[in-house]
């Protein structure tokens, strides 16, 4: 089997564990290794029978593995992709959880996370680094921007376009046709029917934007 390990080490990164798990119970694939995690208060905690290796520094020294992002924040994934860009011994294979209805036409790229329950429809376009968590339904020709990341029980409808590191919020709902701009957070249960700029937060039914920010990834 395939080493892999989980970067980060809170509760999201243990539900991708437990997405692994269920991808080895189809068919035997991952060897998981355990976690890393930049803060070296945590390393050498174990996490569900799991530790926590290490950080970069760990991760550098190993022979080829695999690595998936167990963070849900766009910003700090595209922060850590950046940090670990250079090493030539990672690699970053795409999780799909085995109940997912996925389309042979749609396009994926790496390092992406899609959780158990969702529903994408046909020729998606989804690129690198984007989580897709629980229940989610994506329709046709949606493009999901590096980094975003769609929180559950999200519906969004076809022909939506989100740039990258959108954040999409629970129970959040986009009508056909429309863009979200890059870096674009959008709240729990809000009914998007416009276009939204980048860079800002934007909440209610309909969604619109309340405050603007700064750019925060590196």
């Amino acid at each position: 089997m395939n080493k892999i390990v989980v970067y980060g080490s809170g509760g999201f990164a243990r539900e991708v564990v437990h997405l692994i798990e269920d991808i080895n119970e189809q068919q035997a694939t991952w060897k998981i290794l355990g976690y890393i995690d930049d803060n070296p208060e945590n390393h050498g905690e174990v996490i569900n029978d799991l530790p926590v290796l290490g950080g970069y520094d760990w991760l550098k020294e190993q022979d080829s593995i695999a690595v998936v992002m167990g963070i849900g924040s766009p910003n700090a994934k595209k922060a850590i992709a950046n940090k670990l860009e250079g090493l030539k011994n990672v690699t970053y294979p795409n999780l799909i959880h085995p109940s997912v209805k996925f389309s042979r036409y749609n396009t994926i790229g790496k390092g992406n996370v899609i959780c158990e329950g969702n529903i994408l429809t046909i020729n998606i376009d989804i690129q690198d680094f984007a989580t897709i968590n629980l229940n989610c339904t994506i329709g046709h020709d949606v493009v999901v921007g590096s980094y975003t990341t769609i929180l559950p029980n999200a519906s969004v409808s076809g022909n939506v376009v989100f740039e990258e590191r959108v954040d999409f919020g629970t129970n959040a709902t986009i009508i056909q046709g429309i863009k979200v701009g890059e870096g674009t957070i959008v709240g729990a249960a809000a009914v998007v029917v416009k276009d939204l700029p980048a860079n800002c937060t934007a909440v209610g039914m309909p969604a619109k934007p309340i405050k603007f920010h700064e750019e925060s990834h590196k």
